[in-house]
């Protein structure tokens, strides 16, 4: 985007820069549109693209998950969640030791794998929690399940929840509990997010109101606080968020599905893994006919991402870039150029539009595509 080098990432281009450096083979993508998007090394414009595409941009400031998922839900932030690269200041950690009767280790942005390789022995050892954030808007609270039972280590992070209100108020409070022994620690699957309460009449309330039936699959319901969602679905990695994507649409006759799939930016983006992105990528790609297949009559599907993350720059945070757009169904016109849209926004202002409601911002495509 225009302000990408305001954020630090002048040159930053997640799908450009990685069919540059590595390339791609994404046969059923490029077959709806991705090429047609923009310019990409070895992926031509289809001459007759299968979908809508285009491009959103970011009107909230930031570039976190919670910023862009909020956005896409029609809810735009006046400043952005705060970010605390050098760690939380002394009167935020000496309230949460004073409140959770545990010291602390880490206190700074890192890496969750790596930092519980570094002081993972010293937590077993004292048993004091580590606090750790990261290029996200989040306080992250790492403990070993046998040395803090998760009982403990959730009311931690409620307890951190509370403390972080006003200037300090982080996007996610998230608990990260692990297992194992020095050099053999592993992060277990009971994750949980503590997310801001989204301002109210957003998409997922406005739908609610509908009656409109909402299944989410992936970090969806931490990130909204479940407001709205009637069944959810938690995942650990993109393969079981696309073969829980297509469990729900068999069981779903109508309402929406929305689904995170998490490996991109958690695997592969932080960690500056370009093969890994590439392979994620492709692994997708090669299931997109599997979910066309599933898909109903009158079903629409939009492919779209809450910010950039691109694994090919120095940085390890996400990228402040415009999102790829692609509206795709039995019904949509095919090959409508939907251009650089104004928010990602009007990705649920056409959803509100499709289910008789409006929300707040953004300008419905709905008309363009049917």
């Amino acid at each position: 985007m225009p302000d990408a080098a305001q954020y630090g990432d002048a040159g930053s281009d997640t799908l450009g820069n990685i069919a540059r450096l590595r390339g791609l083979n994404l046969p059923n993508l490029a077959r709806l549109g991705v090429g047609n998007i923009k310019p990409l090394t070895g992926i031509a414009p289809a001459p007759a693209p299968a979908a809508a595409y285009g491009r959103c941009t970011l009107a909230s400031p930031g570039k976190d998950t919670t910023t862009g998922h909020w956005e896409m839900a029609g809810i735009h932030l006046p400043k952005p969640f705060p970010l605390y690269p050098n760690g939380f200041p002394p009167d935020v950690m000496n309230e949460f030791a004073r409140r959770t009767g545990r010291e602390w280790l880490g206190n700074k942005a890192a890496s969750g794998t790596e930092i519980i390789k570094e002081l993972g022995a010293e937590h077993m050892r004292t048993g004091s929690p580590i606090v750790y954030t990261s290029a996200d808007s989040v306080f992250q609270i790492a403990a070993h399940e046998e040395v803090i039972p998760l009982w403990e280590l959730y009311k931690m992070c409620e307890t951190a929840r509370d403390i972080l209100r006003g200037p300090h108020e982080v996007g996610r409070v998230i608990a990260r509990p692990f297992l194992g022994s020095p050099g053999n620690f592993a992060r277990t699957s009971n994750r949980h997010d503590y997310a801001v309460p989204p301002p109210k009449g957003m998409l997922l309330d406005q739908l609610e109101s509908r009656g409109v039936f909402i299944h989410s699959v992936g970090k969806i319901f931490d990130v909204f606080l479940g407001r709205g969602i009637k069944e959810s679905t938690k995942t650990k990695n993109n393969t079981e968020g696309m073969a829980q994507t297509l469990e729900a649409m068999s069981e779903t006759a109508d309402g929406m599905i929305f689904v995170n799939l998490v490996d991109f930016d958690q695997n592969f983006g932080h960690r500056n893994d370009i093969e890994g992105y590439a392979a994620a990528l492709e692994q997708f790609d090669a299931w997109v006919p599997q979910f066309e297949a599933a898909m109903q009559d009158g079903d629409l599907a939009i492919f779209t991402a809450d910010h950039g993350c691109d694994p090919t720059t120095p940085s390890t945070d996400h990228s402040r870039e415009y999102v790829p757009l692609l509206a795709h169904g039995p019904k949509v016109r095919a090959g409508v150029d939907l251009g650089v849209r104004g928010s990602l926004s009007d990705i649920g202002q056409t959803v509100a539009e499709n289910f008789g409601t409006r929300i707040t911002n953004g300008q419905s495509f709905l008309a363009q595509i049917l």
